[in-house]
């Protein structure tokens, strides 16, 4: 995902642009890790100093159902990044100092060996969680 295709898929669904939601998505496409409504608060308050946490994570939440975003849960706090390019199935190693994130070409639902023939299965993720070089320094 980039921004222009986002600010697009936003006006094609109804959604107004705002120079706020352009440098949230910017903000996301310079970052290229997962980011908290608090880091993205943070990074845009010299700018918009009267942003709302509740607009800043409305915003983001609008943007995870539209699948602008992709989400994850940190540490008990929701994180969010650009939804990966990438069409082919994948999951991801994420930096737990610096968000950070490594895509992973392999899928552990490949190897599960429990009987699932009374489940349907919707979807699943796996994560693995480490510290990157840049922050073990």
């Amino acid at each position: 995902m980039d921004v222009i295709t986002a600010i697009d898929l936003l006006k094609k669904k109804g959604y107004k642009y705002t120079d706020k939601r352009k440098d949230i998505l910017q903000l996301f496409s310079d970052e290229k890790r997962y980011l908290s409504a608090r880091d993205v608060q943070d990074s845009l308050k010299e700018n918009y100093p009267g942003l709302s946490f509740d607009t800043i994570y409305r915003n983001l939440s609008t943007f995870s159902d539209l699948d602008i975003l992709e989400e994850t849960e940190l540490e008990g706090e929701k994180k969010f990044r650009f939804t990966c390019p990438t069409q082919e199935h994948h999951h991801h190693l994420i930096c737990l100092k610096c968000g950070k994130t490594k895509e992973i070409n392999a899928c552990p639902m490949e190897n599960v060996t429990t009987d699932l023939s009374d489940f349907t299965v919707t979807g699943h993720k796996f994560e693995i969680y480490g510290v990157c070089q840049g922050c073990v320094n």
